[in-house]
Parts: C-alpha cells; structure tokens; sequence
C-alpha cells in the first residue's frame, strides 16, 4: 500500500500557506492562481489553524467591498480541518476525501505544520496505477507467465 511520504513531492509544490491574521484580500490574491484551490492558515509559530477557499472568500465579498476589505481570514476560514501525515495509508486518505467531498487535503507533520496540500486527482491516479499493476500481475499469473 502507497503512503502519503510518496506523494510529499507533488503535494509540497501545491502547499500555499498564509499567517491567519492576514486580510482576506492576500488570501484572495493567492487563491486567484491558476491551481490553487485551498489556503492553508498558521499562526505565528506556523502552525495550522485553518484552511480558507474560493467560496469563503466570495462569501465574504458580499460583507465588503472588495480591496477595501480589511477582514482577517481568520474571521472566516474553517477551523475544523480534515488532514492527514506522511505516515497515512493513501487508500485510507482516499475513502475520507471521497465521504466528506474533499478536493485536496493538506499534509501536516507532527506538530500541526503544514508540509504539503494532497489533491484528489493526484491521489486517484497513483490509486489506479497500483490497481492497474495488481491487474497485470493477476494475469501474469493465470497465464502461467510468472510474477514481474
């Protein structure tokens, strides 16, 4: 089984991080890149305190008016966040994203920092790659060819 460690590459690319007392209008300005979907808050030891996205944000633009918005993210990011380790199973990481309908996931070490930001697509393809090779084997196999 594929663990979290193996994708920490790819997810410490998409990792965008900034300090919760950060107006919104920062968060917006880096949520506006192409791919960035998800931000992840931290307090001033770098730990994570939240996560904030694209609908947060729109949410909260009908409370203010645009760059005059002085509103910190912390006022309006989720708390409760759903994360994982570089020590999960990626199977096991999956079945959470698809019952509670996560887009990506960040990583964080033992300490709450975060190390990396986990996208379902990223997740579902080396997923498939495992059962794709488990399905060669199997033939190989029944075939009488041997195991690869």
């Amino acid at each position: 089984m594929t663990l979290i460690t193996t994708m920490l590459p790819i997810a410490r690319k998409r990792l965008v991080t900034l300090d919760a007392v950060a107006p919104v209008i920062e968060a917006a300005k880096l949520l506006s890149a192409p791919n960035t979907n998800l931000v992840i808050a931290c307090d001033s030891d770098g730990l994570m305190v939240g996560v904030l996205t694209k609908a947060d944000i729109v949410k909260q633009i009908s409370y203010c008016t645009g760059c005059s918005c002085v509103t910190a993210i912390a006022d309006i990011m989720t708390r409760d966040i759903i994360k994982c380790s570089p020590d999960d199973q990626l199977q096991d990481i999956w079945v959470v994203m698809k019952n509670k309908a996560l887009r990506q996931i960040p990583v964080s070490d033992n300490q709450s920092r975060p190390i990396g930001l986990l996208y379902a697509s990223d997740a579902l393809q080396v997923l498939l790659e495992e059962v794709e090779y488990e399905e060669d084997l199997l033939r190989d196999y029944v075939m009488g060819i041997g195991y690869r």
